[in-house]
């Protein structure tokens, strides 16, 4: 499929991914948030959907996460969140990241309608399983929406191929077992297992999980198509969302154009 996902990959230079909670800390400061991502150079966007119970994340997304509820952020704000960010840009790929609870619930067909109205180009479902995914994944095939598998340090090779089976977009190298926000990545170890993965599909490989600074993002894209960054970005919101708020976006993109450093030549 031809979407922005893979426009964006087919230039050559390694890619800079960032992640946001969407609603965080509230609707129109999250709005200009992922506004200055790209702005800063953020190559795709990861926008969290918020979820009660978020498994896989660390405290730092977790509070995000509740930040968002608290404020009556749903998936209805989510898609209108990624409708006025398309509106003003249409070029940088859109990716929902989230459980799978949280798109039963709202309705699959209802869910996948929504992402094809607002302009998002990818999913990453933490929690669905390729053994699980037939239902979502029947009514995607007809749609230029990818499904973007996430590998980990403990992926087999027998698992790989599994996982490889309906992956589309990129995928995305888990470099920490546990959850997020909680270690820094092994650059060595990573390095192994991503030029494993990369010698199994054609799909682009990114780094996710760990990645803080722009020394990370230059080593790890020596051998990978590009970084996600997280954790580092909510904890700038939520230093700041009680007392300096207007400090947020600032302090947000200055973060953002020095970790694009690491990416430039």
């Amino acid at each position: 499929m031809n979407n922005r996902i893979n426009n964006t990959f087919s230039k050559k230079n390694k890619k800079l991914i960032t992640f946001v909670t969407g609603g965080d800390p509230d609707y129109e400061t999250s709005s200009q948030i992922i506004e200055n991502l790209a702005c800063g150079g953020a190559d795709i966007i990861e926008i969290g959907m918020p979820f009660s119970d978020p498994m896989a994340d660390g405290p730092t997304i977790q509070l995000s996460s509740m930040r968002a509820i608290n404020k009556g952020i749903d998936l209805n704000k989510i898609f209108s969140l990624c409708e006025n960010f398309r509106n003003k840009n249409n070029n940088v790929p859109l990716v929902l990241m989230g459980y799978y609870n949280v798109v039963y619930h709202y309705g699959i067909d209802k869910f996948i309608k929504s992402c094809e109205q607002t302009g998002v180009d990818g999913l990453i479902i933490v929690d669905l399983q390729p053994e699980e995914d037939s239902e979502l994944l029947s009514k995607l095939k007809t749609k230029n929406i990818d499904l973007i598998r996430l590998v980990t340090p403990t992926t087999n090779e027998d698992r790989l191929n599994t996982i490889l089976k309906n992956a589309s977009g990129f995928l995305y190298y888990v470099t920490i077992t546990g959850i997020t926000g909680q270690q820094t990545a092994e650059v060595q170890k990573i390095r192994e297992s991503i030029i494993k993965v990369k010698n199994s599909t054609k799909l682009p490989v990114v780094a996710g999980f760990g990645i803080n600074n722009a020394s990370q993002v230059k080593e790890i894209c020596t051998f990978s198509d590009g970084v996600v960054v997280g954790s580092s970005i909510v904890k700038i919101i939520e230093k700041n969302y009680k007392n300096n708020k207007n400090e947020i976006i600032p302090n947000i993109s200055k973060f953002i154009i020095n970790l694009k450093k690491g990416i430039l030549p």
